[in-house]
């Protein structure tokens, strides 16, 4: 009689352990274990796997290696690796009257960056928070890819749904996983070649 409702405790136990596992899991990015503060937040909202896979890519070999190539048309962004290939990531860009092309450097990237809305978006969205500081909720995500002197990031995003869509006000989305991958990838002052 005893060793059945032994038995009957370690079943229980072991059923209710593996269900936890299993629901906490759904939650986590598929990186958890690389980025200690994705797997403390659980990014927020979201931001873990993109509706457009990252993927190897044969690439124009005219780029040097390191450069990032956006074609903004396609939805994608190109870090160029050499040999006529490049890495491919799904984006979000800039919506009717934002988009825009031309070549920049990256100047900075930052962790879990604090957003501050440039007074144009202000004006066009008084009820925006004057500055939000980093973190799951954030807009600019996981990590921010800074473009010259320009108000334009390649940074993620807790919307993954956005990917592949013209959303923004001129920056580039990816997802937190592609983002945090693509950050360490890029160096500051790699070229930024931004095509329609």
């Amino acid at each position: 009689m005893v060793w059945r409702l032994l038995v009957g405790v370690v079943l229980v136990v072991s059923y209710v352990a593996a269900a936890s596992t299993d629901a906490a899991a759904q939650f986590r990015p598929s990186n958890y274990g690389n980025d200690p503060m994705g797997g403390f937040f659980g990014f927020g909202g979201g931001g873990g796997s993109s509706p457009i896979p990252r993927m190897t890519v044969s690439f124009p070999a005219n780029y040097k290696p390191g450069t990032i190539v956006i074609r903004s048309g396609e939805r994608r962004l190109y870090l160029v690796l050499g040999n006529g290939q490049a890495l491919s990531y799904g984006i979000g860009v800039g919506r009717d009257g934002f988009g825009w092309s031309g070549v920049k450097r990256i100047s900075a990237k930052r962790e879990w960056p604090g957003w501050t809305p440039p007074a144009q978006m202000l004006r066009r969205r008084p009820d925006l928070p004057r500055h939000m500081a980093g973190g799951p909720d954030n807009p600019l995500g996981a990590r921010a890819i800074y473009l010259g002197s320009s108000l334009y990031r390649i940074h993620g995003s807790n919307e993954p749904e956005t990917i592949g869509q013209a959303v923004s006000s001129g920056c580039f989305r990816l997802t937190n996983d592609d983002v945090i991958d693509l950050y360490a990838r890029v160096q500051v002052g790699a070229t930024v070649i931004v095509q329609q």
